[in-house]
């Protein structure tokens, strides 16, 4: 079973000077405990992170797959994989 997964999505629209990303990443810490992390902000410049330690990977993965469909909504593009 894949232990890490990441997905990265950007969002861009230089009518509004917009250039946006958001990062999805569902791995393992040292404890083994599942953790989602998500990591957004401008392109090119610092970004903030929130990290969720959750009951199990596959947890971690239902809900990366939630967010990551709320973020295509919003226009935010997968990029890479």
């Amino acid at each position: 079973m894949e232990e890490t997964r990441s997905s990265h999505f950007e969002r861009r629209d230089p009518t509004r000077n917009m250039q946006r990303f958001y990062r999805l990443t569902v791995t393992r810490d040292l404890f083994g405990t599942a953790l989602l992390v998500r990591e957004w902000g401008r392109i090119g410049v610092f970004s903030r992170e929130r990290v969720e330690a959750k009951r199990s990977l596959a947890e971690a993965w239902r809900d990366a797959e939630r967010l990551a469909v709320r973020k295509r909504r919003r226009g935010y593009v997968p990029v890479g994989d």
